[in-house]
């Protein structure tokens, strides 16, 4: 994409980040511990909340932890993980300055620690323009069922008409955008995942053959490129 002519071109609102293939990285650079790809995918959060800000996104998910993984992957591996949770992820998001943190999913998962520096970086960043929703102890069902319970707790007896995808959609976690318009999945794996399954019903999704260390500007730029081709062919 010709960095000129950014703001001729139909941009996505809100970016959704798959960040998959770290343990991939971490093997193809010789590292034999994986948990370093982990790390390195970790703090390579801060460059795509940079990336975002110049291209003027303001919201943004990213698929960081599911409730499956907690409860099937090796022990040891996820503990790892909940340090990174607690140590990394949290001061990446307040240092970049400009964003403000949600989280989705099931923070009862966690170590008390990890939830602790999670439930911190939102109040820290909670007065904060852009909108960074991280899934973390997240389940697809179980997040669109908690919503559907709140919506029914806000109607009146009887009132089942103002149940609508607008009343779920305001009960979902997440900063006021919930649509996501775009999903980057990196790795090479075409899967969404469960990756938000309420909010991405109209995404196009792309997929980036690397891992997600190696995700690069040059791989945003081509990201928004594809989405602007196909949403310019749907507007025709």
């Amino acid at each position: 994409m010709d960095r000129r002519d950014r703001s001729a071109v139909p941009r996505p609102r809100h970016i959704g980040i798959i960040m998959d293939g770290n343990r991939r990285w971490a093997k193809a650079q010789r590292h034999l511990d994986a948990s370093l790809g982990h790390k390195a995918g970790a703090e390579h959060l801060s460059n795509f909340m940079a990336w975002l800000s110049v291209r003027n996104i303001d919201h943004a998910s990213a698929y960081v932890l599911s409730a499956d993984n907690i409860r099937k992957r090796d022990s040891q591996e996820v503990r790892y993980l909940f340090t990174l949770i607690e140590e990394i992820i949290p001061h990446r998001v307040e240092a970049a300055q400009s964003w403000r943190l949600h989280v989705s999913g099931d923070l009862d998962l966690l170590p008390a620690p990890a939830r602790a520096a999670l439930e911190r970086a939102i109040q820290e960043t909670s007065d904060r323009p852009r909108h960074l929703t991280l899934a973390i102890g997240y389940d697809a069902h179980a997040d669109i069922v908690s919503a559907v319970q709140r919506a029914v707790l806000q109607l009146k007896a009887g009132e089942l008409d103002g149940l609508t995808v607008d009343a779920v959609s305001e009960q979902l976690a997440g900063g006021p955008v919930k649509d996501i318009d775009l999903i980057i999945r990196t790795g090479g794996d075409s899967r969404t995942s469960g990756f938000f399954p309420w909010q991405t019903k109209s995404a196009g999704l792309y997929v980036v053959q690397h891992p997600w260390p190696a995700f690069s500007e040059s791989d945003l730029d081509d990201a928004l490129s594809y989405y602007a081709t196909k949403r310019g062919r749907a507007t025709k």
